[in-house]
């Protein structure tokens, strides 16, 4: 397996980070220190070097210098410092990327150095300076904000007026929905729809979290406080003050953990780790979770006084199976925008890859739907995406079961249709566009089923 050294001064990041790269397969050793670092990479080989460049006792620079491209070296930084970034990549850094990352992001830039992918840094630094639009967060990231996303299902409709309708309160919200269908970006439609959208936007993983180390990640720390508190550091609490908290994966928090969250969302007051200063904080709570959290507090292992604190508002964010009519939307959004990543001009897909799409499952969702976009633009080198460029499980995938109650066929495309033209306020052109057909089709079957539009 890679093997890979993070040298980061932050030690609840860096163990957080190594659990997750550790999940995926990784061999990952820390340093906290530079001169650690030095002295480990003396002792022993590495494929990738993962470190920050502000060290207390160090200098990043002098680091990426010293290997002269013997190990490949990705240079963690704040966006405030991108310049000094690209500045180490002309020293002989690999790549850089800019905290706060995503779990995708960091995962590819790591493959591309284990492959030697070559890095630009003019296109580094001129991509640095733009908004990606990605999708991100729980790798979900299409909530049903898009505005160039006209959906028609009654499930992503639902979703739509749900978060305008809690955006404008401070009611805390809490998410639920199976993985990859967007939670954490249903949680930033509502931050930037909200009073609170000029501040910061916190998201933080507590599934990641070990136990030990969270009230740390919560409220903060001083130098010195614990073993490997080499510096000061600003909890999530206070990072988020004035905006928005999002607790993703709330569920996995330990029950001493519970209590400190309470406290702090009670008293909304919290002390660093070694501080007897109180720090009040202005904060609004999004949390998210794909277990029911109910359940928990039958159990005993959730408290219920939380629970409540947390789920003043609940939202679901619905399963791709369950958004009938949006899937095609979904794809054409990826198709265009890893055309733009990947440099391609792919205009479709072909007959096979749609009836593919509609008979796949999906259980990883919209997260699923992008990466095996993604892979098949990559893969593609005609203008359309065939059937071959699909991994094997969709493939071979049998008819999903659409919950469609007693609905003939018939019934059900009518529905549709009518869905359709209400949605685009009953211009047929932009209805035609929705549903996936010309505009002659659309008229044949609005005039077979005698639709009075």
């Amino acid at each position: 397996m890679p093997k890979i050294l993070i040298i980061e001064d932050d030690t609840s990041f860096a163990q957080m980070l190594q659990k997750f790269l550790t999940k995926k397969g990784f061999d990952v050793l820390l340093s906290h220190t530079g001169l650690d670092g030095e002295k480990r990479l003396k002792e022993e080989a590495f494929d990738v070097i993962l470190t920050d460049l502000r060290l207390p006792d160090y200098d990043g620079i002098k680091l990426i210098s010293g290997l002269e491209g013997q190990t490949p070296i990705i240079v963690m930084t704040g966006y405030a410092e991108v310049a000094s970034a690209v500045k180490a990549m002309k020293k002989g850094a690999y790549d850089y990327i800019a905290k706060p990352f995503t779990p995708e992001q960091i995962l590819k830039v790591l493959e591309g150095a284990l492959h030697r992918v070559p890095v630009s840094t003019e296109t580094k630094l001129a991509s640095s300076n733009q908004d990606s639009g990605d999708i991100t967060g729980d790798g979900d990231n299409i909530a049903g904000e898009k505005k160039e996303l006209q959906f028609i299902s009654d499930a992503s409709l639902k979703l739509q007026e749900y978060i305008a309708l809690v955006a404008p309160t401070d009611m805390s919200v809490l998410i639920t929905g199976h993985s990859g269908t967007g939670k954490e970006v249903t949680a930033k439609a509502i931050h930037d729809r909200s009073k609170r959208k000029d501040n910061a936007f916190v998201a933080l993983d507590c599934g990641a979290i070990p136990k030990e180390l969270a009230a740390s990640e919560f409220f903060g720390h001083l130098k010195g406080s614990f073993t490997g508190a080499i510096a000061d550091k600003i909890g999530s609490f206070e990072a988020a003050n004035g905006g928005t908290l999002f607790l993703d994966e709330v569920g996995n928090l330990s029950y001493e953990n519970q209590i400190q969250l309470l406290r702090a969302l009670q008293e909304r007051k919290i002390k660093r780790i070694g501080s007897n200063s109180e720090i009040k904080v202005d904060v609004r709570i999004i949390s998210a979770t794909n277990e029911d959290l109910k359940v928990g507090v039958e159990k005993g292992t959730f408290r219920e006084d939380l629970y409540h604190r947390l789920n003043e508002f609940s939202l679901q964010v619905p399963s791709l199976v369950d958004r009938t009519g949006d899937l095609s939307l979904f794809a054409k959004y990826f198709l265009k925008m890893f055309n733009e990543k990947l440099e391609k001009n792919i205009h479709d897909f072909s007959k096979e890859v749609w009836e593919a799409f509609n008979t796949y499952h999906w259980p990883g969702n919209i997260r699923e739907l992008q990466n095996v976009i993604q892979r098949a633009v990559l893969l593609s080198d005609t203008d359309e995406v065939q059937l071959s460029a699909l991994p094997v499980e969709i493939m071979q995938s049998k008819p999903v079961k659409n919950d469609m109650g007693n609905l003939s066929k018939a019934e059900f495309e009518k529905e549709q249709i009518l869905k359709a033209l209400k949605r685009t306020n009953y211009n047929k052109s932009k209805a035609a566009k929705l549903l996936q057909v010309t505009r002659k089709t659309l008229y044949n079957r609005i005039s077979h089923y005698g639709l009075d539009v």
